[in-house]
């Protein structure tokens, strides 16, 4: 769940996650490559008062899955906010800049990037490398990628409704499409009722 522009900044700070979640104290600065509508529409310092300020912070966004290993709704919450400092530490180390050619695939419409890079200084001058992505899950150039997430997390939410077996059969039915095409609407509907 984070906002358009950051998604791929987003999945960078997943990806470090595992160089930096023992050293997060050590971290001297976190370099962060974008596109200029990143920069004007979600590029914020300063306090964050609440959880549309959170989820519209590019630094938010990365600095708690850098953290945590991941970014849910949740982290956007006061509560988890107010009670891991390191995240407004981790934004105060950040250094935003624009990268030019990022700014440009984002216009191109045969590209229609969302690239984003992150890189950590550590404070005895060692680095990780620079990770940098493109396209987020589910964009045009990722969709093969991202169609086993979208499954998961259908799944994630039938099970929080319905038993095991009810949520076996809807997502199996789901996933043959001749069958479900097959089904009249209120067969269909009736699996929905718990």
């Amino acid at each position: 769940p984070a906002e358009f522009h950051s998604q791929t900044a987003a999945e960078a700070a997943v990806k470090l996650h595992p160089i930096v979640k023992d050293r997060l104290s050590d971290i001297k600065s976190i370099k962060i490559k974008t596109h200029e509508s990143a920069i004007r529409i979600i590029s914020k310092v300063g306090p964050l008062n609440n959880p549309a300020d959170r989820d519209h912070c590019l630094q938010y966004m990365i600095a708690v899955p850098l953290a945590f290993g991941n970014l849910v709704a949740e982290h956007y919450e006061d509560d988890f906010h107010r009670n891991n400092p390191i995240i407004d530490a981790l934004r105060e180390k950040m250094i935003v800049e624009e990268e030019p050619r990022y700014t440009a695939e984002y216009l191109e419409p045969d590209k229609r990037s969302i690239a984003n890079s992150l890189q950590v200084i550590f404070e005895d001058g060692s680095v990780t490398d620079e990770i940098e992505i493109n396209y987020p899950v589910g964009h045009r150039r990722r969709r093969e990628e991202g169609i086993p997430l979208l499954e998961e997390k259908f799944m994630t939410n039938l099970l929080t409704v319905f038993e095991k077996d009810r949520c076996k059969e809807i997502f199996g039915l789901c996933k043959d499409q001749e069958k479900l095409e097959n089904t009249k609407v209120n067969d269909f509907m009736d699996l929905f009722i718990p």
